[in-house]
């Protein structure tokens, strides 16, 4: 791949008539090529046979199919789980998973190499921000899911989803600090002459940044939002995570109503439980209090708790709330009108679960040859 070489998947559909143009091609030649990357998820150009030789030939040399390079992919929980290990041309890591259930199948992307948060309790925050990745970086991670959705589908033997349910940006990065490239990879999926992704069909996850909280709520596409909250106490919450100091709990909680309000959609509130730092029963009181401390004047949010066991991450002092603590903190939360539920695991033996990205492996996990 030269230098100048052009990423396809960085291109949207009105780049591509412009390169057609330039390359003095008929204007529906860009929309052949458009459907061979997002509808039949193609990257071999000697595969596009409804196109002239001479063309394909110079898709060859002038192109390329993304910039990630696919390292390995790892298998967990029977194959239903797969994570993939990509390199980005200078060997940053890049890390997406996908979740393959009965009835869906969620693919978790990565929005940066690393990410700058510091969160404590995240392995992917120990590697520091590497780099932004471009709407075409985001994008090929889905369609790399798909593809390798599609691999599974051909090889189970019980019932397997025909394609991509959900897109979700929980993976390696902070989506708010890369406002734009995100953004701009969710309307390449949402294109209905492409990939045709629901609006709906996405959900962003933030540490909490309350601009992109409030410029969300103003977006014409209508994708769901995750809030990582872990705690109703701004000084153990700052403690946790230092994105607190910069936008504390009152004003994240507006931000958060605020986006209810204008979107009418219900967000999510991921809260993280380590054992005997925030997982006490007084804890899930404050934290109830905190959701639904404005009901008597009628400001309320629409919202739900994800209560997520803490998966261990290797260098910390932290420890994981058992299940007992975990109940009981969900017991406390219902009992006072918090609607909340406890995430289903997945992928914890192949490090693919939540904060457990982080560009490699650890010990036990399998790569894909390896039985299940």
């Amino acid at each position: 791949m030269s230098d100048n070489s052009i990423n396809l998947y960085d291109m949207s559909l009105p780049d591509i008539e412009n390169l057609m143009n330039k390359w003095d091609e008929p204007a529906f030649r860009a929309r052949q090529i458009y459907r061979h990357l997002y509808v039949h998820l193609g990257n071999d150009p000697n595969e596009m046979t409804d196109l002239p030789v001479a063309l394909r030939e110079r898709i060859a040399e002038k192109t390329h199919f993304g910039d990630l390079r696919v390292d390995r992919v790892l298998t967990g929980d029977h194959g239903m789980t797969r994570k993939a290990l990509f390199a980005m041309q200078d060997n940053s890591p890049v890390e997406s998973v996908l979740m393959i259930y009965p009835d869906r199948a969620t693919v978790c992307i990565s929005s940066q190499s690393g990410c700058p948060m510091q969160c404590t309790f995240c392995a992917t925050g120990k590697l520091g921000h590497l780099h932004d990745l471009t709407p075409g970086q985001i994008v090929e991670q889905v369609l790399w899911a798909a593809r390798e959705l599609n691999n599974v589908r051909k090889q189970a033997k019980g019932e397997i989803p025909g394609a991509i349910s959900n897109v979700v940006y929980m993976g390696m990065g902070e989506p708010f600090n890369n406002y734009d490239n995100w953004w701009a990879s969710v309307e390449r999926l949402h294109d209905p002459t492409g990939f045709n992704m629901g609006a709906r069909n996405f959900t962003v996850s933030t540490v909490g940044l309350v601009p992109g909280i409030l410029k969300l709520a103003e977006a014409d596409l209508p994708v769901n939002l995750a809030v990582s909250l872990h705690s109703a106490d701004d000084k153990l919450r700052s403690e946790m995570m230092p994105v607190n100091k910069r936008y504390p709990i009152t004003e994240l909680i507006d931000a958060a109503r605020t986006y209810t309000e204008k979107t009418r959609r219900r967000l999510s509130f991921e809260y993280v439980l380590l054992k005997e730092k925030n997982d006490f029963p007084e804890q899930a009181l404050q934290l109830a209090g905190l959701l639904r401390g404005n009901v008597t004047t009628g400001k309320t949010m629409l919202f739900h708790v994800n209560l997520i066991p803490w998966n261990p991450v290797p260098g910390t002092s932290l420890n994981r709330s058992d299940r007992k603590r975990v109940i009981n903190f969900q017991k406390v939360l219902k009992e006072h009108g918090i609607p909340c539920t406890v995430r289903v695991e997945r992928g914890t033996d192949i490090a693919a679960a939540c904060g457990q990205l982080a560009g490699g492996d650890i010990a036990g996990i399998r790569d894909e040859n390896s039985p299940d």
